[in-house]
C-alpha cells in the first residue's frame, strides 16, 4: 500500500504510477491510499489498481487513524510505503503499526527536503523499517539532518521509462501545430504541479525578460494546482499571457516534453525531480535552480545549467544562451539521455523497490516463523 495525500499530475505522483505499472504482479500487488481525493492520476489508474480515498476530511481529523488501520487490516497489507512528508507520513505509519503491518517504510521523493519531515514524524522512527532517499546526497541528508539511522536509510534513484521518453521530430511538429505555432517556434517548458514551492512565477518573469531577445519564443506550463490563478494573473500583468500556454493536466507528457527546446525548473526545494530526468531522456537540455540533488542530474555545461535559487538574472541568461545555440542544445541533449540511461531508468527503480520490500518482509516475517517452527520441533 502506497499512502499519499492525493494524486494530481505531479512528479512524485507520476513516478508512483509508472512504477506500479512496471511491478511484477506475481511478486507485488500495489494499492494506493489517497488520504483526500484521488485526483486526476488516481482516477486514471482506478481500473488498474485498487485506489482508496476520502479518509481525511481536515488536517486534524483524528478519525483518519482508525479508518486507515481498519483498511490496512482488511486488505491484509504486507508493506506500507508513505510517499512524501507531512500528514500521510505520520498517519500512514502510525496506522500501519496499529494494524500490525509487517513492513513500514517512508519514501521521500520530493517533499521533506530541505524542509524537513518535522518533529512528530521523527517520533515514529522506531516503528519505521526503512527511509527511502532518491539520490546519494539525499540519503546523506536523511541520515545527517533528519537523524534517521544509517542502517534504515536506503537510496533508490528516481527512474523514467526511456522507451516512452524519447526525442521525436514528429512530436515537435504536432505540439506546435496544436498550439497554433510555426514549426520553428522556440518552445520552453515546465512540467510540475502548480504549487508555491515550484516557484512558477520565476518562469513567468523569465519569459517576460526574454521577450525582447527572443520575440518569437513561447512557453508551456503543464500541470494544475492551487497557484494557477496567481500564475495567470502574473503573466497578464507582465504582458506575456499570449506567450505562455497553460495546458493543465495532461496525459501525453512524453509528447509534450519531446517538443521542447529547453526545459526549465525554478523550484525552491526538490529532492530528485523526475521531470528533469524525463526531459533529459527526450534529449532536451535543462536550466534549473541548484536545489536538492538536482546537481546529480544537471551537470553544468554537459546536460544543462544550474542557477542559484531565485536568481532571475542567471535563469534568463542561461535560457537565452541555450535558445541562441542549437549546437549546444543538441550536444547537451544527447549527453543528458546517455546519463539517464546509465543511472536513472525506471526498471532499476522498480527493481530497487521490489528488492527492498521483499528483503525487509523476509526479515520481519520469515525469521520469526522459522524460529517458531524450530521451537515446536525442539519441544516435540
Amino acid at each position: 500500500m502506497f499512502v499519499i495525500t492525493s494524486m494530481p499530475v505531479g512528479g512524485a505522483e507520476t513516478l508512483l504510477v509508472n512504477m506500479m505499472r512496471k511491478m511484477d504482479p506475481s511478486v507485488i500487488r500495489p494499492e494506493v491510499v489517497c488520504l483526500k481525493e484521488p485526483g486526476p492520476l488516481g482516477e486514471t489508474i482506478a481500473d488498474q489498481f485498487p485506489v482508496h480515498s476520502g479518509l481525511l476530511s481536515k488536517k486534524w481529523d483524528l478519525r483518519v487513524l482508525p479508518r486507515l488501520a481498519t483498511l490496512m487490516h482488511r486488505q491484509r497489507a504486507d508493506v506500507v510505503v508513505t510517499v512524501g512528508a507531512g500528514d500521510k507520513m505520520f498517519w500512514g505509519r502510525l496506522a500501519a503499526h496499529l494494524a500490525g503491518v509487517p513492513v513500514i517504510m517512508s519514501a521521500l521523493h520530493s517533499t521533506g527536503w530541505p524542509d524537513g519531515v518535522g518533529r512528530l514524524n521523527r517520533y515514529l522512527t522506531g516503528i519505521t523499517d526503512g527511509f527511502i532517499g532518491v539520490a546519494d546526497s539525499h540519503g546523506e541528508f536523511l541520515n545527517e539532518f533528519e537523524g534517521f539511522p544509517e542502517s534504515k536509510v536506503h537510496v533508490i534513484r528516481n527512474g523514467v521509462d526511456c522507451q516512452r521518453f524519447v526525442a521525436s521530430d514528429a512530436d515537435r511538429a504536432s505540439v506546435r501545430e496544436e498550439l497554433g505555432l510555426g514549426s520553428d517556434t522556440p518552445l520552453i517548458g515546465l512540467v510540475a504541479a502548480l504549487r508555491s514551492e515550484k516557484n512558477h512565477s520565476m518562469l513567468v518573469r523569465t519569459a517576460a525578460a526574454l521577450r525582447s531577445r527572443h520575440p518569437d519564443a513561447h512557453w508551456v506550463i503543464v500541470g494544475d494546482g492551487p497557484e494557477r490563478a496567481t500564475i495567470e494573473d502574473l503573466a497578464e500583468t507582465l504582458g506575456v499571457a499570449d506567450r505562455i500556454h497553460m495546458l493543465g493536466t495532461r496525459h501525453d507528457t512524453p509528447r509534450l516534453v519531446a517538443a521542447l527546446d529547453v526545459f526549465t525548473l525554478s523550484s525552491l526545494n526538490e529532492a530528485s525531480p523526475v521531470s528533469i530526468l524525463e526531459a533529459l531522456a527526450c534529449e532536451v537540455p535543462v536550466v534549473a535552480t541548484d536545489v536538492g540533488s538536482i546537481k546529480e542530474s544537471i551537470l553544468p555545461g554537459k546536460t544543462g545549467w544550474l542557477v542559484p535559487s531565485q536568481d532571475l538574472d542567471a535563469m534568463v541568461d542561461r535560457v537565452d544562451q541555450l535558445l541562441s545555440d542549437s549546437a549546444m542544445r543538441r550536444q547537451m541533449g544527447k549527453a543528458g539521455r546517455d546519463l539517464v540511461i546509465r543511472t536513472g531508468s525506471l526498471d532499476s527503480m522498480v527493481d530497487g523497490y521490489t528488492r527492498l520490500a521483499t528483503l525487509l518482509y523476509d526479515q520481519k516475517v520469515s525469521r520469526p516463523v522459522a524460529a517458531l517452527a524450530a521451537t515446536k520441533s525442539a519441544s516435540a
